[in-house]
């Protein structure tokens, strides 16, 4: 049995209207309808898988949909991306503005995104343009640039009332991570540590670069057996390892290689909605 979370802030009645119309042409029995409030509802169905589920329904204007088996809510483990995911921005790209460098980086952090580079290789050249860049260029860019996205404390705090462990991974710095999981209250944090030389940076990091692998492994490591209980969420390349390995990959307002692999998609509501899908709203 399969259970679709629908949200859809504006308009729930028509959605749910649509998604019933759908289940039916596809010949998908609905056990029943389970209003959350006047924003979402959980219907729950004869599909054998959530793919099949999925399939059937497909997208629906302005609604997300987060398919899954019954009884696998809420996770055991969350592991988020920051760039934006957990966060509205890509904090290279901005420390990048900051030393006049931003259109360079900035494309070549897009083609990385959308899995047109090779992670580590992007990463490094985009490093070695901020060469020389002041370290407290991190401090003003956290204070001035850097903001959660809508609904990321909500919904981690929402997971660790309800038991799950929550993990920071990103393909960034841990100056910018470190802070960000303390505000978010976040368990741990894996991220890349930037070499810093006479208060300067030094256009490269200290250790291996966490990137693609790095994430996929940091999942299974606090996963461990409960694997299938775990949920992860992301927005570019770099994360579609991690989220095809997890019990649920989530992909957020992602780039189209990812939001193709992904279980589930967050297009359109907060970051918190997703509690609905996890049995913690509503």
């Amino acid at each position: 049995m399969t259970i679709a979370t629908l949200i859809a802030a504006e308009r729930l009645e028509e959605s749910l209207a649509e998604a019933e119309r759908r289940l039916a042409r596809a010949g998908i029995g609905l056990r029943g309808i389970r209003a959350l409030s006047g924003e979402a509802a959980d219907l729950s169905t004869l599909a054998e898988a959530p793919h099949e589920l999925r399939d059937a329904l497909g997208a629906i204007e302005g609604a997300d949909l987060i398919v899954q088996r019954e009884g696998r809510r809420p996770p055991a483990l969350f592991v988020a991306d920051m760039d934006s995911t957990m966060i509205g921005q890509e904090c290279i790209d901005e420390l990048a503005d900051m030393a006049g460098v931003g259109e360079k980086v900035a494309d070549i952090t897009e083609r990385a995104m959308q899995g047109e580079l090779d992670f580590e290789g992007a990463l490094r050249a985009r490093l070695a343009l901020l060469e020389g860049l002041r370290e407290d260029a991190i401090a003003t860019c956290l204070a001035e640039r850097i903001r959660p996205n809508p609904g990321a404390a909500e919904l981690v705090a929402g997971l660790k009332a309800a038991g799950a462990r929550c993990v920071l991974v990103s393909g960034g710095f841990t100056a910018f991570a470190q802070p960000i999981a303390d505000l978010l209250g976040f368990d741990r944090v894996v991220a890349n540590v930037l070499a810093v030389e006479g208060g300067r940076l030094t256009g490269d990091v200290v250790g291996d670069i966490v990137g693609r692998a790095r994430k996929e492994a940091v999942l299974r490591e606090e996963a461990g057996e409960a694997l299938a209980h775990s949920v992860a969420i992301g927005d570019g390349a770099n994360d579609l390892a991690m989220l095809e390995a997890a019990g649920l990959g989530i992909a957020y307002r992602a780039k189209p290689v990812v939001a193709a692999a992904a279980d589930a998609r967050l297009d359109h509501h907060p970051l918190g909605s997703l509690l609905y899908a996890f049995g913690l709203k509503g």
